[in-house]
């Protein structure tokens, strides 16, 4: 049997899962939306990486998380390894491309910009209070066009007059584009001007005062968008390379870091059968009031989350 080290990204629009062997090499992959619930869908993808894994002759030694959600399901899946998205995605991307110094990524509902030196993370922004820019935009605005998300990267590119759409603001930026709707701009040339928001958006919001140097990648969902991407070229004036996993790097970064803890313990794959509950319970014990979040396995409290000390904690599984 070879070993194997098992990768959880939890997202609020999505969640990734891997499994890589020793030499870092992606088993087994799973991608399913999160649909506002974390705890269902990642035990669909672990279930989904067992089923990848059938005859691969791979066994699960050890599992990390990351994403918004990755202390909720690091604790569900007993991880050894739990860390935020910029250092899993750092990771994941040098696996493959030793080189970066800098990293574009564009999820569903944030945004993100990393950059290396030497294979050191040095600097990141993120862009978390405003959708705009970001895959849950771009997907809004297809709905109103009546356009394919799917296929907004073909049109942009047949654009020769790409129209101007004011992105700093989702608000804003849909009332531009209801105004050219109205005006009868060429639907390729609008789908073009959101590309060309989108990235003008990134650059001027999280990407401001950053030094952007080559080798740039480009991940997220939106990298999938070849409007968007050539959008980026031409505002960078330089190449961008678009992983073809880069959907899954922060699992796979997130995987790494699993096997690099050393920690080692067979994965219980028989974790997607069981039952996940949540539940908010107020302290009370004092002034603070805090409100602890407690996650049930099986109805037996395991794990909980918002209490400022171990009181709070205690109270709260007492309450359930």
């Amino acid at each position: 049997m070879r070993k194997g080290y098992l990768g959880l990204d939890i997202g609020s629009i999505s969640t990734k899962g891997v499994v890589i062997d020793e030499r870092g090499e992606v088993v087994a992959s799973s991608y399913l939306w999160t649909e506002g619930s974390p705890i269902r869908a990642a035990l669909a993808v672990v279930a989904d990486l067992e089923r990848g894994l059938a005859g691969s002759g791979v066994e699960v030694v050890a599992a990390g998380t990351t994403g918004s959600a990755r202390e909720l399901i690091g604790t569900i899946v007993g991880a050894q390894v739990v860390k935020n998205e910029i250092t899993a995605h750092a990771m994941g991307t040098l696996s493959r491309h030793p080189d970066v110094r800098t990293i574009f990524e564009i999820g569903g509902q944030d945004s993100k910009i990393i950059l290396l030196r030497d294979g050191v993370p040095v600097d990141y922004a993120m862009n978390t209070l405003c959708a705009a820019g970001t895959g849950a935009f771009l997907s809004a605005q297809a709905r109103r066009l009546g356009v394919p998300v799917e296929r907004f990267g073909e049109l942009a590119l047949q654009s020769r007059q790409p129209t101007k759409i004011a992105g700093r603001c989702t608000v804003f930026a849909e009332s531009d584009l209801v105004h050219k709707m109205q005006m009868g701009y060429a639907l390729e040339d609008i789908v073009a001007g959101l590309c060309n928001a989108i990235v003008s958006n990134y650059l001027n919001n999280i990407g401001k005062g950053k030094r952007i140097e080559p080798p740039i990648v480009f991940q997220g969902g939106v990298s999938k968008n070849v409007g968007v991407v050539e959008a980026f070229r031409r505002a960078t004036g330089h190449d961008v390379l678009v992983d073809e996993m880069g959907h899954l790097m922060g699992a796979i970064g997130i995987a790494l870091l699993a096997r690099a803890s050393g920690i080692e313990e067979p994965f219980d794959f028989s974790v997607r059968e069981a039952s996940f509950t949540t539940r908010g319970v107020e302290c009370g014990g004092c002034p603070n009031n805090c409100e602890v979040v407690c996650v049930l396995r099986e109805a037996e409290p395991l794990a909980g989350w918002g209490n400022r000390c171990e009181r709070g904690l205690e109270r709260a599984k007492a309450a359930l």
